[in-house]
This record gives C-alpha cells, sequence and structure tokens, in this order.
C-alpha cells in the first residue's frame, strides 16, 4: 500500500519525538499491507477503529505508542493507498472536534 504524504508523518515525528518509532513503525505495516478491506486490516492491526466522519466517509484511527497518539488516515483498500490526515497525543484526540473537519 502506497502512503499520501509521508511528509506529514516525517513532521509529526518531529514534533513528537517520542512518536517517532510507532509512526515508523506504522508506515513499514502500510507498506507492506495486502489489505483489500478493512477486516483483513482489523485482523493485522486490531488496535485500528474506523470512525464515520461529517462527511459521510469512514477514516481509520490508528493507536502509536501504545494509545499514547492517534493517527487519523483515509485507507482505500481498492487502490491500495493509505492518505494520512491528522495526528493528536490521546488529550488532543479527545479534545479535538477533528470529526467535523473530515
Amino acid at each position: 500500500m502506497r502512503i499520501i504524504k509521508e511528509a506529514f508523518l516525517n513532521a509529526a515525528a518531529k514534533a513528537h519525538p517520542r512518536a517517532a518509532e510507532g509512526l515508523d513503525r506504522w508506515a513499514k505495516m502500510i507498506r507492506a499491507a495486502p489489505w483489500q478491506n478493512p477486516v483483513e486490516m482489523k485482523q493485522a492491526a486490531p488496535e485500528v477503529d474506523p470512525v464515520k466522519v461529517k462527511s459521510g466517509r469512514t477514516v481509520y484511527v490508528f493507536n502509536v505508542r501504545r494509545n499514547e497518539f492517534r493517527l487519523i488516515a483515509a485507507v482505500h483498500f481498492n487502490r491500495q493507498i493509505a492518505f494520512t490526515l491528522r495526528f493528536f497525543t490521546h488529550a488532543e484526540y479527545e479534545k479535538t472536534d477533528w470529526k467535523n473537519e473530515l
């Protein structure tokens, strides 16, 4: 699978050095992923949660560093692309109204 906006991941890692290793692990998992649907993704990454956002689309929330951080991504299984959308600390995730922004 291809990652769109890898620079976003690099910026998140620089802003949150404690998350760098987890983001790198996430990127490696995504690049190697042969997932054809959300069920296959959930089997390989049980910590991921689908979330329906205001636009009506489903995005996926990945826990990074044992739930200390959250990475929001749109995954297009048919095109084998993952778009990085948002990155939060757990506290920011709880306070931010990001679901209404997407």
